[in-house]
């Protein structure tokens, strides 16, 4: 659930010297941002993150997809639509974890909060197989893009306080899946509701995300590349920090310090470590996998109870009870002494 502070490889230097002790140096932002400002920018990214999860229809997309509103084939959902998302999650993933880093987490938000309005329209006005691929494609986009919100809390608060901030902050995100998940079995159950009309409602709350997003703060510092001199660790400045000054010639140094390389060289740097290499390659796939199967579960839902009701399709209840665990789990963990070598 969270991530312990790793010092990027690039800036590690044989020899380094010891940590000095606490001499009346200058502490981290963190460190000095007045306690109640720090907790309102907490709560107020907990709360965004739990009011972007509002989206009633999510739950509802496979038998929509295969319903009278859209009426594809199952075969077409299972071969040709579905496989798009996790494939295009595993490939724009290592790219807009480095963006995140490099622009400061509030642009991929923002980029993040557009896709799922994309989702949306394109569930609602599109009528093709290729414009449910590009749906799909765009929700590759979102998934990935949640590393933005899962690391943006770290830049608020002081590392003592990393694994229980990110508890809440995980734990936020779930509770809004949870209810939203409620909220759309609800209106399905009860108020008989069509997918179609749900998936308008699911509209206007990422679009009500998308402005929520734009009153996130974008932080001066981020975990790799953003990071200020004197920050209290003994880290060396970031590379793209020495590159913005100037610093190089040109011919073959210069194409070394553009961005792009200097991204893929942070890249490099950071899978010759071997704890990190590690965890980066479970996370990978591990959530590929966990998407995968996620979506895939539905088509098997429809194929052992193939329901003509709507009223009775209970994918949000099964999601809600799902997620409610997970939620605990997420805020339990914040509490838990974890040994990060193991």
């Amino acid at each position: 659930l969270t991530v312990p502070r790793i010092t990027p490889p690039s800036r590690c230097r044989a020899g380094r010297a010891m940590p000095k002790k606490d001499d009346g140096t200058k502490k981290p932002a963190s460190e000095t941002v007045p306690d109640q400002r720090w907790k309102l920018q907490v709560f107020y990214v907990c709360f965004y993150g739990f009011m972007t999860q509002i989206r009633p229809g999510e739950s509802f997309i496979t038998p929509y997809l295969l319903g009278a509103d859209k009426n594809f084939t199952q075969a077409e959902v299972t071969n040709v639509i579905m496989p798009v998302l996790t494939y295009s999650y595993m490939a724009v993933l290592v790219p807009i974890f480095l963006l995140t880093d490099y622009l400061r987490y509030k642009p991929v938000l923002v980029l993040q909060s557009l896709s799922h309005i994309s989702i949306w329209l394109l569930l609602v006005l599109g009528t093709s197989v290729l414009a449910m691929q590009l749906m799909e494609f765009f929700y590759g986009i979102t998934m990935a893009a949640r590393i933005a919100y899962s690391s943006y809390i770290f830049s608020l608060v002081a590392p003592s306080r990393y694994q229980r901030m990110a508890s809440y902050s995980r734990s936020t995100v779930l509770l809004g899946v949870f209810t939203s998940s409620v909220l759309g079995q609800l209106c399905i159950t009860l108020g008989s509701v069509s997918f179609l009309t749900l998936n308008y409602v699911s509209l206007g709350f990422v679009s009500f995300g998308l402005i929520l997003t734009l009153f996130l703060e974008r932080p001066q510092r981020s975990l790799f590349f953003n990071r200020p001199e004197g920050a209290g660790d003994g880290a060396a400045p970031a590379e793209l920090d020495k590159m913005a000054r100037g610093d190089g010639g040109g011919g073959i140094r210069g194409w070394r310090e553009a961005v792009l390389c200097r991204m893929l060289q942070e890249v490099g740097a950071l899978t010759r470590q071997p704890q990190l290499r590690l965890w980066s390659l479970w996370w990978v796939f591990n959530s590929a996998g966990y998407y995968l199967m996620l979506y895939y579960v539905h088509i098997l839902w429809n194929e052992i109870y193939p329901a003509m009701d709507n009223r009775q399709v209970y994918n949000g209840g099964v999601e809600a009870a799902s997620t409610l665990l997970g939620a605990g789990a997420s805020f339990a963990a914040g509490y838990v002494k974890i040994r990060w070598t193991l």
